[in-house]
């Protein structure tokens, strides 16, 4: 039987925005999307791993504007530049899409001024995030083949000096994991809460806004 098309009805239904953002971020961003009103907007990912994969990024990011434009939502991206050596805004800007300020996550988690003063304070600092620390041993240990190639550890981290765990949930377990983390990269360990830093408020920004439109050049 063939699928029904859309039609007014369904696309009315439709949350308003489409926030398209990299999956690393998808627990935190449901947990404030859900405190949202509902019909605010919805959530759809990339793949976390597209990290290592900095040329996907701006491909995939256009598949799903497109797909969000064609529901009739409005597109929102939350990305960082994330390797993409500023293709990523170029993109966007001819695009009309807009997306979080900021250069990548560390800093949206933090906020500006306190990343700035965490770089000054050490400027080979590795960090982890509440993502980075769950899935330690297959981005990092398996990932970068640490587990199988020690000797690496001193090539990839001979200029980091601390490994600073900014973290978005209070939790014992994961901060253990973190220090564990930690004494497996030679680093010594930092910790401090972020919560959802500056997520919080842009999400919450954009689902009590009337201005964010659809961008005219997406969906073709």
């Amino acid at each position: 039987m063939a699928k029904p098309r859309a039609n007014a009805q369904t696309l009315a239904a439709a949350p308003r925005m489409c926030i398209i953002a990299c999956g690393a971020l998808a627990r935190e961003l449901l947990v404030i999307i859900n405190q949202l009103p509902a019909g605010s907007m919805t959530l759809t990912c990339l793949p976390a791993a597209w990290h290592n994969h900095p040329e996907k990024i701006v491909p995939g990011l256009k598949t799903k504007i497109n797909a969000a434009c064609r529901a009739g939502q409005t597109p929102v991206v939350v990305y960082g530049d994330c390797g993409t050596g500023g293709q990523l805004d170029s993109f966007l800007a001819a695009e009309g899409v807009p997306r979080i300020p900021g250069p990548h996550c560390y800093q949206s988690f933090m906020g500006e001024a306190a990343f700035d003063i965490a770089m000054e304070q050490e400027l080979g600092t590795f960090f982890l995030t509440d993502y980075m620390v769950r899935h330690f041993e297959r981005i990092v240990m398996k990932g970068m083949g640490l587990r199988n190639h020690p000797q690496l550890r001193d090539m990839y981290f001979a200029h980091y000096k601390r490994a600073l765990y900014i973290a978005q949930t209070d939790d014992a377990g994961l901060q253990e994991k973190a220090r564990a983390a930690a004494v497996k990269l030679g680093l010594a360990y930092e910790y401090r809460y972020t919560g959802y830093g500056n997520y919080t408020g842009f999400l919450h920004h954009l689902a009590a806004s009337d201005s964010v439109t659809a961008p005219s050049g997406a969906g073709r």
